[in-house]
This record gives structure tokens, C-alpha cells and sequence, in this order.
């Protein structure tokens, strides 16, 4: 009898390429703006020639760039089609609304943290030529319109991985509802609150 209710409510059914492309999306996202900050622009910092080093940052970000995208649009068709998927679910058990509330707007912050990050690079990618210390960390000779632009990008670039981490954990929580046992206490939940006056 519960089987069945679940199928007819939709949410017995799976969704394995949407969930496929949530999660692959989102890791790519997550892994590469990482490694982007650890790795690539680590590596660039230690080019002997300090003239070389942003050019050799930025030539490896616009490898990244379409790669990037794919992914973040992989996430985000299957972020898209895994709510329309489970919007009764969403709306029948409690938890799910508030967690899809949270989902989206660490997801729009991380839209928005990727675009200032890459909008940052692009200008140092312009001062491509004048020397740094490292990526995100002026020498003595840098100039200062480009020292500005190095000191947002040193705290901006990890806010994309702050934020896609953020999403991963929300993600998480987002299975952990789906098991038998808390679908049955978020409807259960829900059903008390609109049968239950408030009090």
C-alpha cells in the first residue's frame, strides 16, 4: 500500500541521468574552482619569471572556462529537473521545502561568486605582463590598480568552493530525506501541521 502511494505521488520513480548530472556537475564545479586555487594559481606563483606568472594563471583558467560551464550547466538542468521531479514531495514533507530554499540560494550565490571570480581574472588577465609575487599576491613592483584586483580575487576564488561545498553537504541532506523513514516523519510532520491548530 505505501509502495504504491509513493509511485503515484512520483516519488518511488528514478531520475538516475538528472541526478547524474546534478552531481557530476556540481563536482566538477566544486573540484575545479579547488584546484584552480590551490593548484593552478600555487603553480603559477612559482614560474621564475614574476612577469610570467599571471599569464601562465590565466592560460590555464581559459582551458578551464568551457569546462566550467558545461558543468555548471549540467548542475543546474539537473538540479532543475530533479525539483520539478519531486515538487510533491517538496511541498508534502517537511524539511524538503526549507532544504530546497537553501539549495537554491547557495546556488545563486555560487552563480554569483563564480562570475565576480571570473570577471577578477579576466582584469588580471589584462595586466598579464607586470610582475607579482603570485596570483593573488602583489611584489613590490606590482602596481596598485592591479594589487586591488589581486586582493579581492585572494578572498573571492574561495568563496566558490566555500559555496559548492556548502551545496554538496545540502545535497547530502537532500538523500538522507528521501530515506523511508524520514519521508515518513516529513509527512507525518506536515500532516500534524495542518491538521493541529497552532499554538
Amino acid at each position: 500500500m505505501m509502495a504504491n502511494t509513493m509511485k503515484s505521488n512520483g516519488i518511488g520513480e528514478r531520475d538516475t541521468i538528472l541526478r547524474s548530472m546534478h552531481d557530476t556537475g556540481l563536482a566538477a564545479w566544486f573540484g575545479g574552482s579547488l584546484m584552480g586555487a590551490v593548484g593552478l594559481n600555487g603553480a603559477a606563483g612559482k614560474v621564475g619569471n614574476p612577469r610570467e606568472r599571471l599569464a601562465v594563471s590565466s592560460i590555464g583558467w581559459d582551458r578551464w572556462a568551457p569546462v566550467n560551464l558545461a558543468a555548471i550547466g549540467a548542475h543546474l538542468i539537473g538540479a532543475t529537473g530533479i525539483l520539478a521531479s519531486e515538487r510533491r514531495r517538496v511541498v508534502g514533507q517537511r524539511g524538503v521545502g526549507a532544504m530546497s530554499v537553501a539549495k537554491t540560494a547557495l546556488t545563486v550565490a555560487a552563480l554569483g561568486a563564480t562570475a565576480y571570480t571570473r570577471k577578477l581574472g579576466k582584469e588580471l588577465e589584462q595586466a598579464a605582463e607586470v610582475p607579482v609575487e603570485g596570483v593573488t599576491e602583489p611584489s613590490a613592483d606590482t602596481p596598485p590598480e592591479v594589487r586591488s584586483v589581486q586582493r579581492h580575487q585572494r578572498v573571492a576564488q574561495w568563496s566558490v568552493p566555500v559555496l559548492t561545498g556548502a551545496l554538496i553537504a545540502v545535497s547530502a541532506l537532500a538523500g538522507e530525506q528521501q530515506k523511508p523513514g524520514s519521508m515518513m516523519r516529513g509527512v507525518a510532520g506536515r500532516l500534524r501541521s495542518m491538521i493541529l491548530p497552532a499554538r
